[in-house]
């Protein structure tokens, strides 16, 4: 399977331990999943975890299970859709000794639903909206300085449909991700001319929760959430600015030269199965 998406995932460990320890690494989305793995992967590194996601109780399990690796986390439960929430936990970040070194932007909300189904549910989009691009954004604004100072890190996990032709039913999921996909991008020249390292990770399907209500996606070929931590700790080292499927400039020619004929069948799809 890992063939079909990132066939080189190694790093060299020793280098990650040496590379990370006493940087503070700040994760969003920490207790489930990806962010969960990835605090799991960075537990024996020496570095400081500082790990953020909605649910205290599974933070707390994350956190012991760093600590009992003789990692050193804190927790730091928080709902990012409420932007109260978001500039709290801000607040307390920027109380910090010593700033923050890495910012793993993580946590993400999907759903795939009709927009026939949405008529009645704003919240659809405006809760998408927020945990995916303006959290992101506002912790972002918060965090510049600490970077700079630090000459940091940011990676972005993105996904691989922000680059490729929309898909029907997609709409709050795909349009949220774009967004901060596109804000990233565009600061990215800015942050980089100061210091800071900016890194996307565009990911196809990868077999977390976030998927499971989606029945079509339960014998569909992804990502599992231990690869994907192994991508961002390669990535940690390595610094790449983009890491994406080999396959990708592929889809996004398709994308381009195959619109009409992928429009015309997602039409027909759409009215086979309303």
């Amino acid at each position: 399977m890992r063939l079909l998406f990132f066939p080189f995932l190694h790093f060299s460990r020793p280098r990650l331990q040496r590379y990370l320890a006493g940087k503070t690494v700040l994760i969003t989305g920490a207790s489930y999943g990806i962010g969960e793995c990835l605090a799991a992967n960075l537990a024996d590194t020496q570095a400081y975890l500082l790990l953020v996601a909605r649910t205290e109780a599974k933070l707390l399990e994350v956190q012991q299970r760093v600590e009992a690796k003789g990692g050193r986390a804190d927790i730091f439960p928080c709902d990012l859709r409420v932007e109260s929430e978001v500039q709290a936990l801000l607040h307390t970040l920027q109380q910090l000794p010593g700033g923050i070194d890495i910012f793993v932007s993580n946590a993400g909300k999907s759903i795939r639903r009709s927009i026939f189904d949405s008529l009645d549910r704003p919240h659809d989009f405006t809760r998408t909206m927020n945990l995916n691009y303006f959290a992101p954004v506002q912790l972002m604004l918060g965090l510049i300085p600490t970077l700079v100072a630090r000459q940091g890190h940011v990676i972005n996990i993105s996904a691989v449909n922000v680059l490729l032709i929309p898909a029907p039913q997609w709409a709050a999921y795909q349009a949220s991700k774009t967004a901060f996909d596109q804000w990233f991008r565009c600061v990215s020249p800015e942050l980089n001319a100061k210091g800071i390292h900016t890194t996307s990770i565009y990911l196809p399907l990868v077999r977390t929760r976030m998927i499971e209500p989606t029945k079509a996606y339960r014998n569909v070929p992804a990502m599992q959430p231990e690869q994907v931590a192994q991508l961002i700790c390669k990535a940690m080292l390595a610094r790449r600015r983009t890491y994406a499927p080999w396959w990708l400039c592929g889809g996004q020619v398709a994308s381009v030269l195959f619109r009409g004929v992928w429009e015309f069948a997602m039409g027909h799809y759409s009215r086979r199965n309303p």
